[in-house]
């Protein structure tokens, strides 16, 4: 091995990829029902792995839970794209979108304690969600609003915000539906004729 070599890490096996995705998938849902501080043991059975598993993969909590935000984001950024491909009309890729933003953010505001914490581990991962998301939304909306389907005064971040705030409404008030609210909200971008 020569001297270039020693710094450059070398790929994950696709298997080893899916099983650490699912552990990711699994600690992001025991996040949302019993705290970021749920025991490492009931992550492991949601993901059907060991503990050891875990802590080879992320030696402290901090390392999971910031694992578990960048993947959320990444698999949320990767999903605009794919959804404007695929779906009938660009305002359908939003709605869905934004859908899954909504999943996103009130998973997020079970790691909020955590992430608003003084551990500096966490400083970057705002700046890593604005990179990754508002570009994905902007061209969404830009799309929608391309077609007609939507009105095209709307920023990205502006409508983000917005379901931020939306969702953080709920707290633990189960009589609270975000998801509703963020549809009015979406509905209300449409181009009435």
């Amino acid at each position: 091995m020569d001297d270039g070599d020693r710094g450059t890490a070398r790929p994950k096996r696709a298997d080893a990829r899916r099983n650490q995705e699912a552990l990711l998938d699994a600690a992001a849902s025991v996040f949302v029902t019993s705290g970021v501080e749920a025991p490492i043991r009931d992550i492991a059975a949601a993901a059907g792995v060991g503990t050891a598993t875990i802590y080879r993969h992320f030696p402290t909590r901090a390392d999971l839970i910031v694992a578990v935000y960048r993947h959320q984001v990444e698999s949320l950024a990767q999903a605009g794209p794919v959804l404007l491909a695929t779906s009938p009309t660009p305002y359908a890729a939003l709605r869905r979108w934004m859908d899954a933003f909504v999943d996103f953010v009130i998973t997020k505001q079970g790691l909020a304690a955590v992430l608003q914490s003084d551990d500096p581990c966490f400083d970057p991962l705002h700046t890593y969600f604005l990179d990754h998301l508002v570009p994905v939304c902007a061209r969404l909306l830009d799309a929608a609003a391309a077609s007609g389907e939507i009105r095209d005064d709307l920023a990205a971040y502006e409508l983000m915000r917005g379901v931020g705030g939306i969702c953080a409404g709920a707290g633990k008030n189960r009589r609270y539906d975000a998801r509703r609210l963020v549809a009015v909200l979406v509905a209300g971008l449409a181009v009435k004729d």
